[in-house]
Parts: C-alpha cells; sequence; structure tokens
C-alpha cells in the first residue's frame, strides 16, 4: 500500500508520516508511507493525506505553487483513492477560506472555512476537546467512544456545512466541527499525529477504509 503525505511546504509532515506508520505497524499493515512533492508518485498513491497548518490562503498557494502537484492530487482522489486531510489539510477541502481575503477551497464538501466563533474565549483554539458523534457511524470512526478527546490548535472553523458530511464536533464557544466526510474524502479539523491513542485509531481506519 503507497501512502502519499502530500510535500507543499507545510509543517507536520514527518509527525504525519510517524502516526501513519505506527498506526500501520500497529495493525500488521504494510505501507509504504511518502513524504513526497512528486507528482506521478501522488498520481499512483493508493492513499493520499494532506497535512497542513498555517492560513489557509498560504497553504493553498503553497499547494498550487508545486507544479502539476495539486492536479495530480484532485485527478488520484477523483479516480477513487481515499483522502485525508488534516487540520488545514481539512479546510482545503471546504468550497472557500475566509483568511486573508477570499481563497478557493477543492470543493469537496459544503461550507466555509470562518473565523471561529468563540467568543470571550481564548484564539487559537488550543488544546484537549471532547469529540461528539455517534458511535460507529462511519468507518473511520470504528472503535472510538463518543468523548473521546483530541488535540486541536486553530482560529478558523468550517461554517455552513451539510449536516450528513459531518462525522464529529466538538464545542469551543459553540459547537464546532471537528470531523468531516464526503465519498472517499474525509478530514479531521484536529491534529490526527498529535491525538495519542485517538490520533492512531483513526489514522488505522484510515489506512483499511475502503469507501
Amino acid at each position: 500500500m503507497l501512502v502519499a503525505v502530500v510535500d507543499y511546504g507545510s509543517g507536520n509532515l514527518a509527525s504525519a508520516a510517524r502516526g501513519l506508520s505506527l498506526a500501520a505497524e500497529q495493525l500488521g499493515l504494510t505501507a509504504d508511507i511518502r513524504i513526497t512533492a512528486d507528482p506521478d508518485l501522488v498520481g499512483r498513491a493508493d492513499r493520499i493525506v494532506l497535512p497542513g497548518q498555517g492560513a489557509f490562503a498560504d497553504c493553498a498557494a503553497g499547494l498550487a505553487g508545486v507544479t502539476g502537484l495539486k492536479e495530480a492530487m484532485m485527478r488520484r482522489v477523483a479516480e477513487g483513492a481515499p483522502f485525508l486531510g488534516i487540520c488545514v489539510g481539512m479546510q482545503l477541502m471546504a468550497e472557500r477560506g475566509l483568511e486573508f481575503g477570499v481563497t478557493e477551497g477543492f470543493g469537496w464538501v459544503s461550507g466555509e472555512i470562518a473565523p471561529l466563533p468563540a467568543g470571550d474565549l481564548r484564539l487559537p483554539h488550543m488544546g484537549w476537546n471532547e469529540l461528539t458523534f455517534t458511535a460507529d457511524s462511519h468507518p473511520l470512526l470504528a472503535g472510538l467512544k463518543p468523548g473521546d478527546h483530541a488535540y486541536f490548535v486553530h482560529s478558523f472553523a468550517l461554517a455552513g456545512s451539510r449536516p450528513e458530511q459531518v462525522l464529529a464536533t466538538t464545542e469551543y464557544g459553540g459547537k464546532v466541527v471537528a470531523m468531516v466526510a464526503a465519498g472517499n474524502c474525509a478530514g479531521t479539523q484536529f491534529h490526527v499525529e498529535k491525538s495519542q491513542q485517538v490520533g492512531l485509531r483513526i489514522l488505522g481506519n484510515f489506512l483499511r477504509w475502503s469507501p
């Protein structure tokens, strides 16, 4: 199984790759985890992971700035390869981002990435928060329990989403979308690679996911 961790100049690539390798090891899966900016490799990957941290516009520009990379990723996902976006990688799945202007997203899930309406709470939202979801409602949630905690770092979040595309939410000054899925594409607003056993369980479920 070839898993491409897409390298477009964002951070947390190594930690995402380590998390995937550990999840594969725990499940006894043979997986070739590659951090890569090579469009040819991404274009033949069995699974694609898009990490991201920082601003939506910067990440979108970074991905578009590597010749052929975004096109190869979009084509491979359209062919059915399972995709997982992490943090800003998930945000890029939306229709647009509103951070530092309006930036077009992939349009794989409905809604836009807007400032987190945290009220009097501090931003960025940083730390461990409970996940709210219906147990066993999606293969990526297999083995998890409502109330499990994940690690978040963000100031923007998905707004205007379609309920059927939201797998899990959390609370931070109100309900916040924590996890989405549409077809063979899924994303986590939280950092799975920093979420200990909960994150490893999700990564393992992703490696076994057959949308």
